[in-house]
């Protein structure tokens, strides 16, 4: 009955309007999920728990994204979906700062935005922001490497994707402080290095690593291309049963990286969830009744061991809905 209220209210508020919250004189449904990339299994389970959510409360869902994860790919397709009007646009900004620019011109045309995964730093853009507590996601991360080394001191790693980008910086932030202020047995070998999404780059930056530092025992690798280098950096140098790595994510390749030995933990998030906290909020912010400004989902470690457990698998990033 909550849930109808929230839409039957926000029907009525819009219907009464006549400005981009409706289509001659009739409510508007339509609601845009510009996901960060398309085909990435993490968005896609964050589609299907948002196409749910949608078709529960009567929505108009339709699913948006860039190629690559790139501002200047999803930024004219943001200006797109600004001139159809939609009562309200989850999104998931490909940069902090470039994309603020054209979610501000679609949320002061009247549509509502809802930040899903990633934000942008200004803070007047979105009435709620949905994403996984990313920096608590990092400290995981150094809490399964340190337990993968029995608690062995040593020097680890971080490879990221590029800066500028909220989900993985916060990652890099939380294992970084993780290590200063708890998990002190190890040394960061080097300030955070930048795979810019290529493997091959990743590779290249582990193999050099572990020519400076042949004593390297983990790195935390916080996507699933830098992932994917790290391990072929790793077993090219011969070095697969020294270093431990440990992954984000929990889409079909990381999982098949976990049962080849090629990662050895994975931080799985829990889009489904935030696909449907997006439409909840969204269908709260159209009704006028309370909206969560900030909503941080969870996150839990999956091994080789753990993952047939029906509690986690039910986490493992869906292909297709």
């Amino acid at each position: 009955m909550k849930k109808f209220a929230i839409v039957a209210a926000g029907l009525l508020l819009l219907a009464g309007c006549a400005e981009a919250g409706t289509t001659g004189g009739a409510a508007n449904k339509n609601v845009v999920l510009m996901v960060g990339v398309k085909g990435d299994p993490f968005y896609i389970s964050m589609e299907c728990g948002a196409k749910e959510k949608a078709k529960e409360l009567g929505l108009n869902l339709t699913v948006q994204g860039p190629d690559k994860f790139d501002a200047t790919l999803q930024n004219p397709l943001i200006d797109a979906v600004a001139a159809s009007k939609p009562a309200a646009l989850l999104v998931a900004p490909n940069d902090v700062k470039a994309s603020a620019t054209p979610l501000k011109r679609i949320q002061d045309a009247g549509s509502k935005v809802v930040l899903v995964d990633t934000v942008v730093d200004d803070q007047n853009i979105g009435v709620s922001r949905i994403a996984t507590d990313n920096k608590l996601g990092g400290a995981k991360a150094a809490e399964a490497l340190n337990t993968l080394v029995n608690g062995a001191s040593g020097k680890v790693l971080v490879i990221s994707t590029d800066p500028g980008v909220s989900s993985v910086d916060a990652r890099v932030a939380g294992f970084e402080e993780a290590v200063k202020t708890k998990y002190t047995n190890f040394t960061l070998a080097a300030a955070t290095q930048y795979s810019h999404n290529s493997p091959q780059e990743a590779a290249k930056i582990v193999q050099a690593e572990l020519q400076r530092n042949p004593d390297l025992i983990g790195v935390f690798a916080t996507n699933l291309f830098s992932a994917q280098g790290t391990s072929t950096g790793v077993r090219a140098a011969g070095k697969g049963g020294q270093v431990k790595v440990v992954g984000f994510d929990a889409g079909p390749d990381q999982i098949k990286q976990l049962q080849a030995g090629d990662v050895q933990a994975l931080v799985a998030q829990k889009p489904y969830d935030i696909g449907v906290q997006g439409i909840t909020q969204a269908a709260a912010a159209l009704g006028g009744t309370t909206v969560e400004k900030q909503i941080a989902t969870e996150s839990l470690i999956v091994t080789k061991d753990n993952m047939s457990d029906p509690a986690v698998s039910k986490y493992i990033y869906k292909s297709s809905c």
